[in-house]
């Protein structure tokens, strides 16, 4: 692609190329890429610094905090603020997304995204611009975190200084897994939990090539984050009791639970995007509502504001009610739900986090009524619900067993978490299949189900496979005139077309020389032995689909057709020469991300 033009795609901001020894050190040393890493790690770092200064300042100039008060902890905003807030959030949001509909057109990528299908290419307009919208959407009071805004403006930083190394499609994707990586791990004080987001959720797979670069970043983004910003991304869960194993069974439980928790979440999510886009209100207005609904749900409770850390501390810190908690996961729920459906920018990850914390203190009340020999306290619950339910939503096992590790330092507790967590995740698998990224990958017409690199496959099309020198003959043709122009060994198949090209079927060479037609009526019509009436390909499609196609008509080729309307012959495409390219291909990305070539 002309570097121009791969310019106007990317966004305004012009491509800064480093010096050619610095590329040609980051694209042929392992060392170079380490450093690169590096550099995001930092990057990252000041990232999450920044923008969670941004916030609490919001806080604290729209809402009247204190220094270091949390919004959804505090107990003394103004009730009118409280409630006006969120809807000046959303007027503000909304303008900004008049502004932005008059000039894109297609939905921003996220690194996910960006990592599946375009080779880990992110526009850095577009990551300013989700950012912005999260410390607004935020920094109001909509019940969103900031971790989208983190990841999404880290990892664009970390596509940018790729492209200014003019890095592989691999070590690309690896960059934007580095600055993920740096975004959670910074905004979690948690280096583990944010280079397995990075290896589960936005590259896909673990490596060994790509394993000290993420690290790396992950490590020197939380040693950023924590000298700049001191303790304030620290969860503490307080004191917990030890764990035997008549504790698992009750933790297992509990991660089936938080699994079904998690799909009615996701569910609810998508029911309030559905509402709002069957509704006639301008999508530029419906976050000022929806600011209208969350400004009444904090009037109920504060705690169902903004992230929620402070009122997850508040919450694992006191004995709570049994009403209280009920009453305060499903306002929490239903401001997330709202929040995002109406359109404000922000994810789920913390929010999951805190709503896990209540339903595992709920779970804590019923637990010794039915299981008596279990000792879990009420914040060992808590944690496991943490997990458990964050990984439900959001996904990476592994990612939220880290994150109790880091959380706790205790190992028993980690392995009862990983237990509950590796249940809620199949649960959620095999009944739901999505986590919330790519369930809003499904609902967009996107067949994303993880990170991993599907943009090759969709550049292999069967227009760029197929050949088109294609043998054809009129319909209606005679089998004697077939016989004629098409002799044993000339062709094996012939596509056969009506008028103006259009496809009918196709007619095996052989099967019209076979001894069966021998002493058939030599002016019948080769339409007798017309096969794949109705299958054929498209030139759009890629490999994967055409094989699907091969598998479910049992040819061995077929005819490419322009559309499904006027079905004209552009060429044909043999399932051998299909299978061939795909497995060459498919070889050629696993030994890039091995680090072979």
């Amino acid at each position: 692609m002309p570097r121009k033009l791969l310019l106007r795609q990317l966004g305004v901001f012009s491509i800064f190329l480093a010096p050619s020894r610095l590329r040609a050190f980051a694209r042929s040393n392992e060392f170079g890429l380490l450093l690169a890493a590096s550099v995001i790690g930092l990057v990252s770092g000041l990232v999450v610094s920044a923008m969670s200064f941004i916030a609490q300042m919001l806080h604290q100039y729209v809402f009247g905090l204190d220094a270091g008060e949390r919004l959804s902890a505090s107990t003394s905003v103004d009730r009118t603020v409280l409630f006006v807030a969120p809807i000046v959030g959303g007027a503000i949001l909304g303008l900004l997304l008049l502004v932005l509909a008059r000039y894109r057109k297609k939905p921003i990528v996220d690194p996910i995204e960006a990592n599946a299908l375009h080779g880990g290419r992110l526009s850095l307009n577009d990551s300013l611009i989700v950012a912005g919208q999260n410390l607004i959407s935020n920094g109001f009071g909509a019940s969103v975190g900031l971790e989208a805004g983190y990841t999404q403006l880290a990892s664009g930083m970390a596509s940018k200084i790729g492209l200014s190394l003019q890095l592989r499609r691999s070590d690309m994707r690896i960059l934007v897994g580095c600055g993920a990586a740096g975004g959670i791990a910074a905004a979690f004080n948690a280096p583990l939990t944010g280079a397995f987001y990075a290896f589960e959720l936005i590259i896909g797979t673990y490596s060994i090539l790509s394993l000290a670069p993420v690290t790396a970043s992950a490590l020197i983004a939380n040693l950023v984050a924590r000298a700049l910003a001191g303790d304030s991304f620290l969860i503490d869960v307080g004191s917990f009791g030890s764990v035997v194993p008549a504790d698992y069974v009750p933790a297992l439980l509990l991660g089936l639970l938080c699994a079904a928790a998690g799909i009615a979440l996701m569910q609810c999510v998508t029911f309030v995007e559905g509402l709002a886009r069957r509704s006639f209100v301008p999508h530029w207005l419906r976050p000022m509502l929806g600011g209208v609904l969350v400004g009444g749900l904090g009037l109920i409770s504060p705690q169902v504001m903004s992230g929620g850390h402070g009122a997850l501390h508040l919450n694992l810190d006191s004995a709570v009610p049994v009403v209280s908690i009920v009453a305060i996961l499903f306002l929490k729920a239903l401001a997330s739900a709202i929040s995002i459906g109406s359109g404000f920018r922000g994810g789920l990850f913390f929010g999951s986090l805190f709503m896990g914390a209540l339903l595992g203190k709920l779970f804590a009340y019923s637990a010794p009524y039915i299981f008596a020999h279990a000792t879990l306290t009420p914040v060992t619950y808590a944690v496991v619900g943490m997990s458990a339910l964050a990984v439900s939503v959001i996904g990476g096992p592994l990612t939220m067993t880290f994150l109790a590790l880091e959380i706790t330092g205790d190992f028993p507790i980690t392995v009862l978490v990983l237990a509950a967590v590796i249940a809620a995740s199949i649960t959620v698998r095999n009944t739901f299949g999505y986590s919330f990224a790519t369930w809003r990958f499904h609902l967009r017409g996107e067949s994303i189900r993880s990170a991993h690199d599907v943009g090759w496959i969709r550049n292999l099309t069967v227009g760029k496979l197929m050949r088109t020198d294609v043998r054809t003959a009129s319909e209606g043709s005679s089998l004697a005139q077939f016989r004629k122009d098409f002799p044993l060994g000339s062709t094996q198949r012939v596509i056969i077309v009506g008028e103006d090209n259009k496809y009918v079927g196709m007619v095996i060479v052989a099967e019209a020389h076979a001894g069966l037609t021998e002493t058939a009526d030599e002016n019948m019509s080769i339409d007798a032995l017309l096969k794949y009436k109705s299958d054929f390909l498209q030139p759009e499609m890629n490999a994967r689909q055409a094989a699907r196609i091969f598998d479910k008509s049992e040819s061995e080729a077929l005819a490419v057709v322009n559309d499904l309307i006027s079905r004209r012959v552009v060429g044909l495409l043999t399932e051998s020469h299909t299978l061939k390219r795909y497995s060459e291909e498919l070889d050629r990305q696993r030994r890039l991300v091995s680090g072979e070539i």
